[in-house]
């Protein structure tokens, strides 16, 4: 199935306007590259906090590109503030629940548990499957701040490298964020092409299985060897402060909580059309993000607390020292989203997708692309889910009902390419695996390229056979 149409002349690509501005396109691609190029050279060769690097890099975009600095600072503060209060809290809020779970001997249950019934080739297959189930309805930083506690001990348990553990866990999360509803991600593609949820969800899974066993599992195995770092002591439990465990049973109720308000609010929006209903308000309200982990702390402070023999006094103090070792991850992410709204507010995803749109390519390769340009230009998943659905919608409308839910998941699968430095979750994977840059982009950089690719390998295999 080809898409008709010339490719996009070079002369129409340098007189594309971005966004609002006005910005020509000859000065846009430099002024990212370069952008891009002065972050990984400030932190990797002058060993500059990312914070800072990230800061510089954005102006430098803004100032190569042309932009007003008055307007380069407010582009900058509207990304950084939007992403500390979106994603900020929720890594607050994750830190709380992670040292509650560590500190009560929780997360000690579940990886005895795990490793108990798993051998050593089985382990890295376990996470990924807990990975997917975590991250199911969930985007990835609130699973990913979920399941670090449970990653660093098995990963220091099992005498196994952070890297052989964690890729397939990460991998399952991630996954999840582009190919399966009812993931947000997936359902955001689905109502813009107008996709069939259950053929999609069916076709997503059938997706989803190969393509994290190559990027998870078989991938880590080889990612151990070029990169080896133990687990941190991040989520290490405070020495003789639980005098019992919780029990395996109420410790997985207590971590899978958050999974469940927020799949409720997930089959809610799907099922219940009217917005006015009660059932569904009071879904939408229990399962938003920052709702739901903040009374999945509550719960855990009871749950884990006095499953561990805590009093209300140990559990706040569990709570109050989780705070401390995450403050620098949350002013890095922040400067990542000011990154990445710098990059959009100039409009370098809006020019790239435009070129990339008019080429002569299958509609499911185009519509890859279209998501892998804007993933790569933006840093976020979820603008190249949006943007590319919105873009690949008029020719949706002349394809069959399976093409279609296959369109969802080609673009599902070009949202999650190669993560780099514009990216929230390179990041967040970088200091919570206390990797360097290099080491980040030798792991989960490319753990989240093949992801992409082996997804469009078997989108592209599905779409010959049915």
């Amino acid at each position: 199935m080809l898409v008709t149409g010339a490719p996009v002349a070079l002369g129409h690509l340098l007189t594309a306007d971005a966004a609002n501005l006005n910005i020509p396109a000859a000065r846009l691609i430099p002024a990212a590259l370069i952008g891009m190029a002065l972050i990984v050279l400030l932190i990797t060769k002058f060993k500059l906090h990312p914070f800072l690097g990230l800061t510089i890099g954005s102006l430098a975009v803004a100032a190569v590109a042309g932009v007003d600095m008055g307007t380069a600072v407010d582009s900058y503060l509207k990304g950084f503030g939007s992403t500390a209060a979106s994603v900020g809290t929720l890594i607050a809020l994750g830190a709380m629940f992670g040292k509650l779970l560590a500190d009560s001997g929780g997360a000690d249950e579940i990886v005895d548990t795990i490793i108990g019934r798993s051998t050593t080739k089985t382990l890295p297959w376990a996470m990924a499957a807990v990975g997917a189930i975590i991250g199911l309805p969930m985007f990835f930083e609130i699973g990913l701040v979920l399941l670090m506690p449970v990653i660093f001990l098995v990963a220091r348990r099992s005498r196994l490298s952070l890297i052989q553990v964690g890729i397939p866990a990460l991998a399952g999360l991630s996954a999840m964020h582009g190919l399966v509803p009812p993931h947000p991600g997936p359902l955001v593609a689905i109502d813009a092409l107008k996709a069939n949820l259950g053929i999609t969800l069916a076709l997503g899974v059938l997706v989803a299985i190969p393509t994290l066993a190559l990027a998870g599992p078989v991938f880590a195995k080889v990612a151990a060897r070029w990169v080896d770092v133990p687990a941190p002591e991040l989520f290490e439990a405070d020495d003789r402060i639980a005098k019992r465990r919780p029990t395996f049973a109420i410790t997985l109720a207590t971590v899978l909580l958050p999974v469940v308000l927020m799949m409720g609010k997930a089959i809610a929006d799907i099922f219940l059309t009217d917005k006015t209903n009660v059932l569904r308000r009071s879904l939408d309200f229990l399962g938003t993000p920052l709702i739901a982990l903040l009374i999945s702390v509550l719960v855990a402070m009871f749950t884990l607390g006095r499953g561990a023999g805590f009093g209300l006094k140990e559990a706040s103090r569990s709570v109050e020292s989780s705070l401390g070792p995450i403050a620098g991850i949350v002013l890095i992410v922040a400067a990542g989203g000011a990154f990445k709204q710098t990059l959009v507010d100039t409009g370098i995803g809006k020019l790239v997708a435009t070129w990339v749109e008019g080429s002569g390519l299958s509609v499911l390769v185009v519509a890859w692309l279209v998501a892998v340009v804007i993933r790569l230009a933006t840093g976020s998943a979820t603008v190249a889910t949006v943007t590319a659905s919105g873009i690949m919608a008029p020719l949706a409308t002349s394809l069959s009902q399976t093409h279609v839910s296959l369109l969802v998941l080609a673009i599902g699968a070009g949202s999650v390419f190669f993560s780099h430095v514009n990216d929230a979750g390179f990041w967040l994977v970088k200091e919570y695996f206390r990797l360097d840059v290099v080491q980040t982009i030798k792991t989960w950089s490319l753990m989240e390229t093949i992801l992409s690719v082996a997804g469009l390998v078997f989108v592209l295999l599905l779409s010959v056979v049915i």
